[in-house]
């Protein structure tokens, strides 16, 4: 067992780690407010936007989930593995050397399991690359030539060729420094009775990468007849990497312009994404080995995200000047009994997610690859300019099979597309198809009606609107309590970056009572609360703007609310107010530790909690991006508190003035109960005194922040 790594390596790792680009690898983020990112959660399944990253402090919270922390906590769950790991993979990344502590060995090989993992699949890549010009591999360039691929287009998409034989790319690897078990995890290899041997004999491969282009796994091709595997396609089995349920075979292509385009084409196989990327569809990914599933809908709605009407749902095809700027997804599924039977699938998927989602059949089936073979690139765009929605597609294929002219034939057609259209779990279509479907059939809207009602009871559907506005707490819309304050709901009405909301007093209030309302852990909404609950985000957020001498007058006592009484204690707790030269993660860290497991929620709530102030240049992602860069080249420094600005500074003297007051009054409040029950004499007097003393003092605090005081 090795022995854990050092504490000023972690913090190396820390600060070189960039939180905005680990986390945008597989979450669209948008600007949401000063220095904060929001997207659809990666942990939990999503439609409106509650996940929340705020770079410069590298805290990430979860607002639906509740899930949150730093950038070894998003890796640890994004990863499924632990801390340790976690940093080991982070400092793999940045290139930072690890140091353990004395007193037990490293492990045998450098870097976590997981990375090993990663490794040794980059190897076998490159070794498989390296045999595709082989003499032996001539059925693979004649495989991938056939379809009108270009070596440069090979070598674009990654393709290779596993050669023949029992361990080539084992002896391959073994010699890079890859234990047997360490190819058997990724895959790569089978135990037999004689020994190891390799997975992929004999075949085409591809490359299956992640988002970020780590490459997870392969998927391979037959080209021979005596290939003792019979399957056409096999890929790497299920491994720590390779989830065949949660990868897209060139997402690592696409997703740029799936994030930019927000659209996304599914299509079945891994030439077919070639023919698509190469003929202008560069949106293309495939499935490997499994149907489209929720685990890939997941995925792709991630990077698709559409909430630019706030909580008002753009998920039907829009045009505006001609140009489609909704979410849009397309499945090129065949047209035969195969293809249907695939788009039936895709009607378990979610409201929302099928209400965008649309088919694409070409002419004579074809797939594609052979569409791109046969007809060019144009037609291949075509083929994804017209597709068909997919609700409409399957129910039109339903009714094609009967011959309505008879009555005999439409009762069939009523009896088999009324299953169909009961799963429209979206009740906002639900009755536009029943009446479509009952114009095309030619019967009386009542028949159709009765049998998809008797087909929703019978299957149980849920109810659903995907076109409703969304609502993240237990019945309170976003931003409610807000009545006028024209913040629209959920996060799109967090301001856009540039805005003031401090200049605005309307503007201010109207953002401190939506961070009370949209705050998961104390639901109250009043004035003594939200002067507590901004004065720990300040704390928490921007340390450096507390005047360190006022903050020493502060006791229980200044704090009603029983969390926040907790949060000022597990400051205590941290050493108080941190130095300044203190990392910026490092104090994030302290305090959470310090909190404990109960507070941790708390903590990466307010740490990524809009305050009501003009923007800080320095509180953006490029800070955090420079810092990523810097580690790149051997700079790695641990990120200081920034220094706050004049609106921080003030913010903060406002907070704490209000609650050094209230302080105050409950002291003189008390003493003036106990000196109305004693009689005239010298206790009295003393306390009349105490009295006058802590009323100066709240007239000199006042006087201090907002000027001459009435």
């Amino acid at each position: 067992m090795a022995g854990m790594i050092l504490k000023e390596d972690v913090e190396k790792v820390r600060a070189a780690a960039d939180l905005y680009d680990i986390v945008s690898a597989s979450v669209t983020l948008k600007p949401s407010g000063t220095g904060t990112y929001v997207g659809l959660c990666p942990f939990h399944d999503e439609k409106t936007p509650s996940f929340s990253v705020r770079p410069s402090l590298g805290v990430w919270h979860c607002f639906g989930c509740g899930l949150g922390g730093d950038v070894f906590g998003y890796v640890e769950q994004q990863e499924n593995i632990d801390f340790r790991e976690a940093v080991e993979l982070l400092a793999d990344k940045y290139h930072i050397e690890l140091h353990y502590e004395a007193g037990s060995g490293r492990e045998e090989h450098s870097g976590s399991k997981r990375t090993r993992l990663l490794d040794a699949n980059e190897e076998a890549q490159r070794f498989f690359v390296s045999q595709i010009m082989s003499k032996e591999a001539l059925a693979a360039r004649k495989l991938l030539g056939g379809r009108n691929f270009s070596q440069a287009d090979c070598e674009r998409f990654g393709c290779g060729y596993a050669p023949q034989g029992w361990d080539n790319l084992v002896r391959y690897l073994a010699a890079k420094g890859f234990t047997q078990q360490e190819m058997l995890d990724a895959g790569l290899a089978r135990q037999g009775q004689r020994g190891v041997y390799d997975y992929f004999r004999g075949r085409a491969t591809w490359p299956i990468r992640d988002s970020t282009g780590r490459t997870l796994g392969f998927g391979a091709r037959k080209l021979y007849d005596d290939d003792t595997i019979g399957a056409k396609y096999i890929n790497t089995p299920d491994t720590q990497l390779y989830r065949k349920t949660q990868v897209l075979y060139g997402i690592d292509l696409a997703k740029s312009a799936i994030v930019k385009k927000r659209q996304a084409v599914i299509v079945e196989g891994y030439t077919d994404v070639m023919a698509c990327h190469l003929a202008g569809i560069d949106t293309a990914v495939a499935t490997c080995g499994t149907a489209f599933g929720a685990e890939h809908a997941k995925i792709v709605r991630r990077l698709i995200s559409d909430d630019s009407l706030g909580a008002v749902q753009l998920i039907g095809p829009l045009n505006v000047e001609g140009q489609s700027l909704s979410s849009r997804i397309v499945f090129t599924f065949d047209g035969d009994a195969a293809g249907q039977k695939a788009a039936l699938h895709a009607f378990a998927l979610d409201s929302a997610f099928l209400s965008q989602t649309f088919v694409a059949v070409a002419d004579g089936n074809l797939d594609p690859c052979d569409l791109r073979l046969e007809q060019g690139n144009e037609a291949v765009s075509s083929l994804i300019e017209h597709a068909k929605p997919l609700y409409d597609f399957v129910i039109d294929a339903a009714i094609a099979r009967f011959d309505t002219s008879y009555t005999t034939g439409q009762m069939g057609a009523v009896k088999a597309t009324a299953p169909l259209i009961a799963q429209i779990r979206d009740r906002s279509l639900l009755d536009i198809y029943t009446r479509k479907a009952t114009r095309r059939i030619g019967v009386d809207l009542d028949i159709m009606r009765r049998e998809v009602n008797a087909a929703r009871r019978q299957l149980n559907v849920r109810d659903d609107d995907a076109y409703a506005p969304k609502r993240r707490f237990g019945g309170a819309a976003s931003g409610g309590g807000m009545g006028g304050s024209g913040a629209s709901g959920g996060f799109a009405g967090r301001g856009e970056r540039g805005e003031d909301p401090y200049a605005n007093p309307a503007r201010r209030k109207a953002l401190e009572r939506r961070d009370a309302n949209e705050q998961t852990y104390y639901r109250i909404d009043d004035a003594v609360f939200i002067c507590e609950q901004q004065f720990m985000a300040t704390l928490i957020q921007v340390p450096r703007a507390i005047d360190r001498a006022w903050f020493a007058q502060l006791s229980l006592s200044n704090f009603m609310t029983s969390v926040f009484r907790s949060l000022f204690q597990a400051v205590a707790a941290a050493g108080g107010l941190p130095s300044d030269d203190t990392p910026q993660g490092l104090w994030i860290h302290n305090l959470t530790k310090a909190g404990g497991p109960l507070l941790e929620q708390v903590i990466n709530e307010l740490a990524v909690m809009p305050l009501p102030l003009p923007p800080n240049p320095r509180d953006t992602a490029n800070s955090s991006a420079q810092n990523g860069q810097n580690a790149q080249n051997g700079q790695a420094a641990p990120v200081q508190l920034r220094a706050p600005s004049p609106a921080e500074r003030r913010y903060a003297s406002e907070l704490l003035a209000r609650l050094l007051d209230m302080g105050f009054m409950r002291r003189i409040g008390a003493a003036k109960r106990k000196m109305s029950q004693l009689p005239d004499g010298e206790e009295k007097i003393t306390l009349l005194g105490d009295i006058t003393t802590m009323e100066t003092a709240r007239k000199d605090l006042q006087t201090q922040v907002y000027g001459n005081v009435a």
